[in-house]
């Protein structure tokens, strides 16, 4: 058994409002209250002082992919930079350090850093290998001339019915593969070993315990894009006890198949029954791409460029499927940008069983009259807040494409809660940024954070849509209560009888100017009990 502690010198978050202290036993919350009250029920605790700083619940993000995370931490890893000369030495620097590799692999570009969100394969044709670089939204690949050669991709090549080849006026394909198409050339690339996927995995829980992450839902578990299938390393890692983190994981719906898949499913989620730290209990349906790329799939065609996006799942089959879903007690986790997506996702949700939880994610564009659906019908909305300002790829590849109605119904966080509807939230790690404070930040600002690697662009700090920010409580909710709710957790919430999984602040963000939320900065981690992180010693 493990010594009492007694976090105390701040304030603790808590449903009803704040406490003064916290009293943690054998891994589990013994007791939260007024300091002096829990310093005489445990006179020989171990102290952690708060030093004014706020006890939170264990961050949860519902919609995450540490795994793929993991291995782009330790391959060409752009996220870090912006601007082509700058990907381009990186990239050139990753090669010569790296001789044995057979392909240069990697991702985290920004579209916007090129003309038309487009970059082109002679950039990277001064490598002397094939190249795979993914986009940081991961629905894009850029790929070298050599690349293409490999892949047999010549401008006879057509595209996928759930992707697109970017083409030369002359046809000659231009090195860049959406959505379905990155498969032509991903699955080229050399496999990483299972060593290689658990480190990756295992870097990822520690990078996410630094922020306070102590749970999560991996939102992707499947081949898709490239990757191989994460399930085997979560089975490990959970059986050995090297995954602390509590974990869902969402099995990926292959979008080529139909209703034959779902007993395959079921036997998938089996294979994880009586695990502590991991259980397959969602199903991942990815029923759109992004509007940046037009294959959001939206009701009204996109200006400028006309077309309405893909429907990855025929609409009609999608609400067969989904129903067989939630009768074997499935929760299903929809990826839904556009606003037909939306629609869609939440037409197939009627008539199924809330006890599910089935949610949707990132819901960047709905419709007034859909808004109300999600509490009606109990699905939880999942968002990742740190989309919702004014970057350069909402300013110039978004709106110009959405117009000017469409684009005043993105990100409507304010207009859900007023409707009651359950929120969680996640950060689609590596698609950006992992901080819960950011994501929080931005919920209450609908601006960038100071630090981000969009703070400087010119109408970062003008608020995006401000009448949908939300409230520091509600942000912090959806990221602990909330997702927690989401994944069937014990913890995500401060009270007697949860685990102990618990979070130091530096400071109080509720005593802060909100636009200064972003500072904050996480000083230690627990999970039971257990200190994971300690950033007082970094």
């Amino acid at each position: 058994m493990s010594s009492p502690i007694l976090f105390h010198g701040g304030r603790v978050f808590t449903p009803g409002g704040f406490a003064e202290a916290v009293l943690v036993r054998d891994g589990v919350i013994a007791a939260v209250g007024a300091e002096s009250d829990l310093a005489r029920l445990s006179p020989s605790a171990e102290p952690v002082d708060l030093q004014g700083g706020l006890l939170t619940p264990g961050f949860v993000d519902a919609h995450i992919h540490p795994v793929q995370a993991g291995l782009e931490r330790a391959s060409c890893d752009l996220s870090g930079i912006h601007g082509l000369d700058n990907y381009l030495a990186h990239i050139s620097a990753f090669a010569a350090a790296s001789p044995e590799r057979e392909w240069i692999t990697g991702g985290g570009w920004d579209m916007s850093a090129f003309p038309g969100g487009l970059p082109h394969r002679s950039q990277l044709d001064f490598l002397d290998r094939p190249a795979y670089l993914i986009v940081r939204d991961h629905h894009t690949a850029w790929v070298n001339t050599r690349a293409l050669e490999l892949a047999g991709i010549t401008k006879d090549t057509p595209d996928p019915v759930d992707g697109r080849i970017e083409r030369d006026p002359d046809g000659t394909p231009s090195g860049v593969l959406h959505e379905g198409a990155m498969d032509l050339v991903g699955l080229l690339t050399p496999r990483p070993t299972a060593a290689d996927a658990e480190a990756a995995l295992l870097d990822a829980q520690q990078h996410l315990f630094s922020l306070g992450v102590t749970g999560w839902q991996d939102a992707i578990v499947g081949s898709y894009a490239g990757m191989d299938d994460q399930l085997p390393i979560y089975l490990s890692t959970a059986s050995s006890g090297r995954l602390k983190a509590r974990v869902v994981g969402a099995l990926w719906w292959d979008r080529t198949r139909g209703a034959e898949q779902i007993p395959e499913l079921v036997e998938r989620r089996a294979r994880a029954e009586g695990l502590d730290r991991f259980q397959a209990t969602a199903v991942k349906i990815m029923q759109d791409g992004i509007p940046e790329n037009f294959t959001a799939a939206v009701i009204e065609p996109y200006c400028r460029c006309g077309g309405t996006g893909l429907s990855y799942v025929d609409p009609e089959l999608l609400n067969g499927y989904v129903k067989e879903l939630d009768a074997h007690g499935f929760q299903v986790h929809f990826h839904a940008i556009g606003e037909r997506a939306v629609r869609e996702a939440l037409d197939s949700l009627t008539g199924t069983n809330p006890e599910n939880r089935h949610h949707i994610a990132h819901v960047q564009i709905i419709t007034p009259e859909d808004l109300p659906r999600f509490a009606a019908l109990g699905v939880t909305a999942n968002l990742q807040t740190l989309w919702a300002t004014h970057h350069a790829q909402m300013d110039e590849l978004c709106i110009p494409y959405l117009g000017e109605e469409r684009s005043s119904w993105q990100y409507p966080f304010a207009d859900l809660v007023r409707h009651g509807t359950r929120l969680a939230a996640g950060s689609d790690w590596p698609v950006t940024s992992a901080d819960p404070l950011k994501a929080m930040h931005v919920a209450v600002n609908r601006t960038e954070p100071g630090d981000s690697a969009h703070a400087s662009y010119p109408t970062a700090q003008t608020p995006f849509l401000p009448g949908q920010r939300v409230d520091l409580r509600t942000a912090l909710t959806a990221y602990t209560a909330g997702s927690a709710w989401l994944n069937r957790s014990p913890a995500g919430v401060i009270e007697e009888g949860r685990p102990a999984d618990l979070v130091v602040l530096d400071r109080d963000p509720f005593a802060l100017d909100p636009e200064d939320i972003w500072t904050t900065r996480v000083r230690m981690t627990f999970v039971d009990g257990e200190c994971v992180a300690d950033n007082t010693t970094a």
